[in-house]
């Protein structure tokens, strides 16, 4: 497989949730990656990514997705440079990144020139695609 990406710039607020998970339900199917579960994770860790980037991170957040033979990233980036961490689940969230270290291979922040921070997660490859 040749190297894939796309990009949206998210609209602000809850129409953010919407859009990145129609992108990359869309990206991931269209590309013919992995079986039906694995696209609903990948769907999931993108929502995680920009409900955090929308509810932490201000401004219009920005979604990535990079497929290659080996591996692929879902990213968010926002308009803060506060690293996200791990906190104590309650009726108010906590659960984003138990999610994302679940479903994720690896995850990490990038620090970007312009002050934002660009938050990523790493699935390996879907073990079988469903390319003919």
């Amino acid at each position: 497989m040749s190297e894939l990406t796309a990009h949206l710039d998210l609209p602000s607020g809850v129409d953010a949730l919407t859009a990145a998970r129609e992108v990359t339900r869309t990206a991931l199917t269209g590309w013919r990656l992995g079986d039906l579960q694995w696209v609903d994770d990948a769907v999931l860790i993108a929502d995680e990514l920009v409900a955090n980037a929308v509810r932490h991170g201000g401004g219009c957040p920005r979604l990535y997705i990079h497929a290659d033979s080996t591996s692929v990233t879902i990213a968010a980036v926002d308009g803060s440079a506060i690293v996200p961490r791990r906190r104590d689940p309650d009726s108010d969230g906590g659960r984003g990144l138990a999610i994302i270290e679940a479903l994720g291979a690896e995850w990490g922040v990038t620090d970007l020139s312009d002050g934002y921070k660009c938050v990523w997660v790493r699935l390996s490859a879907p073990s079988a695609a469903t390319a003919d």
